[in-house]
């Protein structure tokens, strides 16, 4: 298996879990709290090393402060055998946080504030560059401030390497910003939100999808979760039918599919196969608490696909 190089945000989760949100001026008093390492980056990196199981074949570039946090946050990836050799720890700032909402039906609802993350530059585009040699796919969000990411995804897309980007937290991007990614992932709002076109559905999803895919992306694949992914690529738009699990919490269900999906194509495998291996990962997350830790094993998400 080639190297999996992540490039995205690290927050630390602080998790409400609540029977309702609270309305303007009001008091509504929530059932649990906890903390987990998060971040679009981190998430993605800790899904894809868990599946990997090669120690140092995932790697992160990204930014975290001189505080508790950060270190917490450090300490895990280095506990799961991510190469953290490239994570820039920034003096004077906090390091990234995202306050989380969960309901009774597992939505969540997430309001972050980003700390060293915002401060990723060209050292992030460059520590990108450095680490392509025998890299097989770069996995990107839209949490570190976008020339960064632009700089990076055109690297990696001059030297051969896969692009994986999801366009989360949707923003308004610069003409051109997704030229040279080669897997767009969007969630039923994000495709909703650069379609133009509602997604509640796969006749949706698949419209959608071709009509952002018409905007020169290769291949398009839109999570919708209990329903599915749709997949729109040269010579495929198909519907991959979901996992049947019980859900506890969505927090980080994207990550998951996109660190699963980054390992699939780092190994080789089909487009195809790579998203199903994508797929069981966000089922096996979306059955437990927490973030980077509801992450599943190896061995969980065979023994999913295997169920199939």
């Amino acid at each position: 298996m080639k190297d999996v190089i992540v490039l995205g945000g690290l927050n630390m989760d602080l998790i409400v879990d609540t029977p309702r949100l609270a309305g303007p001026g009001e008091t509504a008093e929530g059932t649990r709290f906890y903390t987990t390492p998060g971040g679009k980056g981190g998430n993605q990196a800790v899904a894809a090393a868990r599946l990997a199981e090669s120690p140092g074949s995932v790697k992160i570039v990204g930014r975290i402060g001189d505080d508790g946090f950060g270190e917490e946050m450090a300490e895990f990836m280095c506990n799961e055998g991510i190469d953290t050799s490239l994570l820039r720890r920034t003096e004077n700032i906090a390091s990234g946080i995202a306050v989380i909402f969960i309901l009774p039906d597992g939505e969540n609802h997430v309001n972050p504030v980003y700390g060293a993350n915002a401060l990723c530059d060209t050292q992030q585009s460059n520590d990108v560059v450095a680490a392509l040699a025998g890299a097989g796919v770069l996995l990107c969000q839209q949490e570190v401030p976008l020339p960064a990411t632009k700089a990076s995804i055109d690297a990696a897309a001059k030297a051969g390497v896969m692009v994986v980007l999801d366009p989360a937290p949707v923003r308004e991007v610069p003409d051109g910003f997704y030229d040279s990614v080669t897997v767009l992932t969007p969630n039923q709002g994000e495709a909703s939100s650069m379609a133009g076109i509602e997604v509640v559905d796969s006749a949706s999803a698949r419209s959608a999808a071709v009509k952002i895919r018409n905007t020169g992306i290769e291949t398009v694949v839109v999570t919708l979760g209990d329903q599915g992914a749709w997949v729109e690529s040269d010579g495929i738009s198909e519907l991959l039918d979901p996992f049947k699990v019980d859900v506890v919490a969505t927090v980080a269900a994207g990550d998951a599919f996109n660190g699963g999906f980054g390992i699939g194509i780092a190994s080789g495998m089909s487009l195809l196969d790579s998203a199903r291996l994508g797929m069981a990962s966000g089922a096996v997350c979306v059955g437990r608490d927490g973030a980077q830790e509801a992450m599943g094993s190896r061995a969980d998400i065979d023994a999913l696909l295997a169920s199939r």
